[in-house]
C-alpha cells in the first residue's frame, strides 16, 4: 500500500534491524482483524494528507511519525487508546530518533483524543486536520466511514452505540475550529459540518423513536 512501506518508514526512523522490526510490529497492529475503519488504509490516507500539509508543520518528520502511531493501539472496548498509542510510540522509537522527537510524537498522538490543538500548534494542526479529513469526504464516502466505525463497535447495542456516537459528533461540532490549516479549512469545514450534522440528525431521530 502506498506510503506505508518500509522505505517510507525508514526515511523517518532509519534503516536498521531494530527499525525494520518496529515497522513490522506497527504495521501488524494496523492490520488487526477487528479494524474496519482504523486500519492500514486509514493510516495511508492520514499520511497522504500530512504530506500535502507538511509545509505548514514546524517538524514534518515528527508529525509523520505521530501519524504512524496515532491509532497503533485501537481497542473499541477501551477508552485510553491514545494514551496507550503514545506510550507505544515512546517505547518503539527509543534509539531510532532523537529523544526530543520521541517526546513530540507522544504529545501529538495524545492530541488526537480531542482534536483540539492550541492556537499556534502547527504540528498539532496538521496531524489533527489529517486525522479528521474523512469528515469532509463526499457523502457516500462519509457514510462508508460511519458504517465501518459502527462495525468496529459491534459489541455495543444500537442504543449504547447511538448515545456514544452522538456524544462524539456533538464534541466535533462544538470545536471552535474543526480544521486549523488554512489550506484546507475553507474548503473542508462546510462539507464536514454538513456530514456531521446529517449523521447527528439521523442518530437523534433513532434515539427518540
Amino acid at each position: 500500500m502506498t506510503g506505508v512501506g518500509f522505505e517510507d518508514w525508514a526515511r523517518l526512523a532509519g534503516d536498521s534491524p531494530t527499525s525494520r522490526t518496529e515497522w513490522a510490529a506497527v504495521v501488524g497492529s494496523w492490520t488487526e482483524p477487528h479494524r474496519r475503519y482504523h486500519d492500514l488504509a486509514h493510516l495511508a490516507a492520514v499520511l497522504g494528507v500530512v504530506d500535502r500539509l507538511a509545509g505548514h508543520a514546524a517538524d514534518p518528520a515528527a508529525v509523520r511519525l505521530a501519524a504512524w502511531y496515532h491509532d497503533v493501539a485501537y481497542d473499541p472496548q477501551r477508552d485510553d487508546n491514545e494514551q496507550v498509542s503514545a506510550a507505544r510510540a515512546g517505547i518503539g522509537l527509543l534509539g531510532l530518533v532523537e529523544p526530543a522527537t520521541v517526546a513530540e510524537v507522544e504529545r501529538l498522538v495524545l492530541l488526537t483524543a480531542g482534536h483540539d490543538p492550541a492556537d499556534g500548534d502547527a504540528n498539532g494542526a496538521v496531524l489533527c486536520d489529517a486525522d479528521l479529513a474523512v469528515l469532509a469526504a463526499p457523502p457516500e464516502a462519509y457514510a462508508g466511514y460511519a458504517s465501518a466505525v459502527r462495525e468496529e463497535y459491534g459489541h455495543l447495542s444500537d442504543a449504547d452505540f447511538t448515545s456514544g456516537r452522538i456524544a462524539v459528533l456533538e464534541h466535533l461540532l462544538a470545536l471552535p475550529t474543526l480544521y486549523r490549516t488554512p489550506e484546507v479549512a475553507a474548503a473542508w469545514t462546510p462539507r464536514a459540518r454538513a456530514n456531521l450534522t446529517a449523521e447527528l440528525t439521523l442518530l437523534r431521530g433513532r434515539a427518540s423513536s
